[in-house]
């Protein structure tokens, strides 16, 4: 007799212009190799980092300054970043990135992409443009853009942007993320239940998710 295939629904609560969510990306498809035969099914949640900055943006250099108030900190901190990327075959280009943006619009577009199923290429593809393109992605024709090199109606989806389409779900998902507990991103939530926080190396991630499929089965049994 066959034993059957365990499943396990994983949320990713991320924002598209976290480094440390873009590194979590690549390590959880690695993951995700090494979990198999175990079917995970990844729906990528939204947050927002500072979603007080403004729908245009700030400038990037400007923003930094604020945050951080130390040139040498931000350089540290970026070069440190690179190395982890080089290792999963990101090549940050933080010096390329001109605006800090509000993300409330890309993460419409996520949502959009979940219900056309072209969620994981359009976040890949969110990540790519902000990290090593240097992208806007708080502008709304970048993501009309993006949106159509993945397989969606970039038109539609610009009439979509120019709306208030799916403002408030998406800023309800957000302000639940919060309140059930999620301060930093990315957090992987397994079966609705267990939460994992942070950029997981690969194995680790692997065993987790293998663990908590094994549990929710046992929790499950007649």
């Amino acid at each position: 007799m066959t034993e059957a295939v365990r499943a396990l629904a994983l949320d990713v609560v991320s924002d598209v212009v976290c480094p440390w969510c873009y590194l979590g990306k690549k390590r959880l498809e690695k993951a995700l190799a090494l979990a198999a035969p175990l079917v995970v099914t990844v729906r990528w949640r939204p947050y927002q980092l500072d979603p007080t900055i403004p729908p245009e943006g700030k400038s990037r250099a400007a923003y930094l300054a604020e945050k951080f108030r130390d040139p040498a900190r931000v350089e540290a901190m970026h070069r440190d970043l690179a190395a982890l990327g080089a290792a999963e075959g990101i090549a940050f280009r933080f010096e390329a990135i001109a605006v800090s943006p509000n993300t409330l619009d890309a993460h419409r577009l996520s949502r959009w992409a979940l219900g056309a199923g072209v969620q994981e290429a359009v976040v890949d593809a969110l990540f790519h443009a902000y990290f090593v393109e240097g992208r806007d992605v708080g502008d709304r024709s970048v993501l009309a853009g993006i949106a159509g090199a993945c397989g969606m109606d970039a038109a539609e989806i610009a009439d979509l942007l120019a709306s208030d389409a799916d403002c408030a779900r998406v800023e309800e998902e957000i302000a639940l993320a919060r309140r059930i507990g999620v301060t930093g991103v990315p957090t992987f939530i397994a079966g609705e239940r267990y939460a994992l926080v942070g950029a997981q190396a690969p194995e680790a991630l692997a065993e987790a998710l293998a663990a908590i499929a094994a549990r929710q089965d046992a929790d499950s049994a007649p």
